[in-house]
């Protein structure tokens, strides 16, 4: 992760809650698209590898719209997720499954169900509101040698998340969390999620490659943005279950993929 050390004080903010609406609130593009390459490891060694189109739309007041498609492998061609995400504590989300021709409704009961084989749960693919949870400012930590403020969240509601609280380690200028620890009762986090690599793109922040570690089963899932773009008018209609069902609907808004893809590590 190359970064500039930042100086930092708990005292640049009045408190937690403070420094999880900024972060929430930090500049963001209306919408967005990506290639992501996935890879599925086990013990330091991949297992699998896949290929992943991703597109956001930001309606504002909270309202978030997100759809995934998966386009490599063969056996998770077209399979794809659509999250809408509302004011509140409300939320809606889909999968569509090519092999079956049809669209599945997620039930809020499977927040913890692990999605297409990741380690990330459906959850963590969720928005999640500020006044879902109480924040409070821990003092500061480190990724790697930037430093950063820790900034702990527990959610306000017990059924609201799988999650009994969360820990991150937010970089106080760009305002990006650097790595979150996610706890389920115990006091020793069962996850974590790394950002390896950041850099500002087209005026926006942006994370190039993350991890997310599953400290239980000593299983990974890696993220490598291979290409995005930023703010091309990406109609609402793509964010449908019409949408979510027919894929030629995104391909004028897919980034352009690059001649060489970047080598995965």
């Amino acid at each position: 992760m190359v970064l500039l050390a930042s100086t930092v004080s708990v005292a640049s903010f009045k408190d937690g809650a403070s420094l999880a609406q900024a972060v929430y609130d930090r500049k963001s593009p209306q919408d967005s698209s990506a290639q992501v390459e996935m890879l599925l490891n086990k013990d330091g060694k991949m297992k699998k590898r896949r290929i992943l189109f991703s597109y956001g739309l930001d309606k504002g007041n909270s309202e978030r719209l997100t759809l995934m498609r998966f386009t490599e492998p063969k056996d998770v061609d077209g399979t794809g997720l659509l999250s809408k995400d509302y004011l509140g504590d409300n939320n809606d989300q889909w999968l569509y499954l090519p092999s079956l021709d049809r669209v599945r409704r997620i039930s809020s009961k499977r927040k913890g169900g692990r999605f297409v084989g990741s380690d990330f749960f459906y959850e963590d693919l969720r928005d999640r509101e500020v006044n879902m949870d109480t924040h409070s400012l821990k003092g500061e930590g480190k990724a790697g040698k930037v430093s950063c403020l820790l900034l702990e969240s527990i959610p306000v509601h017990k059924t609201n998340s799988i999650y009994t609280k969360r820990l991150s380690c937010i970089h106080p200028k760009i305002l990006l969390p650097l790595w979150t620890e996610f706890y389920k009762k115990k006091s020793e986090p069962i996850k974590r999620l790394r950002a390896k690599r950041i850099k500002k793109y087209d005026g926006y922040w942006t994370v190039f490659e993350s991890v997310m570690d599953n400290l239980k089963k000593g299983t990974s899932t890696q993220l490598i943005t291979q290409k995005v773009r930023y703010n091309q008018s990406i109609p609402e209609s793509l964010f449908t279950q019409r949408g979510l069902e027919d894929s030629v609907q995104e391909i004028p808004y897919r980034p352009a993929a690059p001649k060489h893809a970047p080598a995965s590590k």
